[in-house]
């Protein structure tokens, strides 16, 4: 910023840049992971959905209408029999044909494990929603917008009655035509520096950077094929060298139809995602935070235009965006611990799933799955392929906020 307050790519914020159509690749490794933790999410929820009953247990009919609402392709009723692992079916107490599911003690085991974990890394939940609310205009969101990404930003269930209060000169809550938001009570400004920044701020590249003498690039990993075309390479370099916009900048002042604002909404949606567990999350959670995040109306077109960075899977009946550098080989890069605890609970849900049927299980569903914290993850051999289907822009949609009866 010079001494008339003008930051210096302000100025040249359109550069002509000729954009190359690409087609939409397939990435099967990626999908099997989306496809993966689809069922765990749902069983996830709907362990805390049992766990937060004044009964403890929840009856197939208060969940018959909750497929949407948990993302699955099968109805709730099959599901949670399909992991008796996790829940224990057994008949109402007052109405006996009515079929009712509680928590095994396998499932009560990895409960009270998952909130030691929340616990001990509340400060750096703390850090991932503050982060989230700083690149929002208001400061603040709805608290639906919250609980839709409660699961891909490893918050707890009921964070905002386990993990809020806990830091009153943090957050406040604000109610406004009858919405409860989350805003920031002050900017924590030792927040304010972007995963791409702090992947770069060892190198001399960014001391520059932080000059003004050079721009931050994207990590890029090209989907097969894509890497060698000229026309996609020097469509890329040119990209790459417009001015890094921090996410935590105010960008109000920026030409909405520029070059700038596009690499500096590539930006934000890469945080974003950056600052999930798992490194994705469905579109339509993104499209509630569209208007604070400063994302321009078709932003989906961010995500094909730039296969590099992002991946836009379309499994599962829904459209789920992932970052491409968070994994290899179809594994996360960087697991969280809540991550790996989640890794083991999926590794019970197919236990029960691979020995329901042959006596392998209790009468009760319960046994010493967990006991030995050793258990390892399978190796996902999926490679990318390439298929000429392209991408629109409409596709299914499902619920912005989690069921949360």
């Amino acid at each position: 910023m010079n001494k008339n307050g003008v930051i210096p790519w302000m100025r040249q914020q359109w550069r002509g840049i000729v954009k190359v159509r690409l087609k939409w690749v397939k990435n099967r490794s990626l999908d099997h992971v989306i496809d993966k933790e689809t069922d765990l999410k749902a069983a996830c929820l709907l362990k805390d959905a049992i766990n937060r009953s004044s009964t403890a247990f929840l009856t197939a009919k208060s969940v018959a209408d909750w497929q949407k609402l948990l993302g699955l392709t099968v109805p709730v009723l099959r599901f949670l029999r399909r992991y008796p692992t996790l829940f224990q079916e057994f008949p109402h107490p007052r109405w006996p044909s009515l079929p009712c599911f509680r928590l095994t003690d396998t499932a009560l085991f990895l409960h009270s494990q998952e909130l030691a974990l929340h616990q001990a890394h509340q400060n750096n939940a703390v850090e991932r929603l503050s982060k989230l609310l700083m690149m929002t205009r208001s400061r603040a969101l709805p608290l639906c917008s919250l609980h839709s990404l409660k699961w891909d930003l490893g918050l707890p269930d009921s964070f905002e009655k386990t993990l809020v209060p806990n830091f009153p000169n943090d957050f406040q809550f604000v109610k406004s035509n009858g919405v409860v938001s989350l805003k920031l009570a002050r900017w924590p400004e030792e927040f304010a520096v972007s995963a791409l920044q702090q992947r770069n701020e060892c190198g001399t590249h960014y001391r520059e950077f932080k000059r003004g003498q050079s721009a931050l690039a994207f990590p890029m990993k090209f989907p097969r094929g894509y890497g060698a075309q000229k026309k996609v390479r020097t469509w890329m370099e040119e990209f790459q060298k417009l001015p890094y916009v921090s996410p935590y900048v105010d960008s109000s002042k920026i030409d909405p139809n520029s070059d700038l604002m596009e690499k500096r909404v590539v930006g934000v949606l890469h945080e974003l995602l950056s600052l999930t567990l798992h490194k994705k999350t469905k579109r339509n959670y993104l499209r509630s935070l569209r208007e604070e995040l400063n994302l321009p109306h078709k932003f989906t077109r961010i995500f094909t235009r730039y296969p590099g960075i992002f991946y836009l899977s379309l499994k599962c009946k829904t459209t789920t965006i992932t970052l491409r550098e968070g994994y290899q080989s179809g594994k996360l890069v960087d697991p969280h611990p809540l991550v790996r605890h989640r890794d083991k609970f999926y590794r019970v849900m197919q236990t029960g799933l691979l020995y329901r049927g042959d006596g392998s299980l209790n009468h009760d569903g319960n046994n010493s799955l967990v006991e030995n914290d050793e258990l390892r993850s399978e190796e996902s051999g999926e490679e990318e392929v390439e298929t000429s289907d392209e991408l629109s822009e409409g596709e299914s949609s499902d619920e912005l906020c989690e069921g949360e009866e």
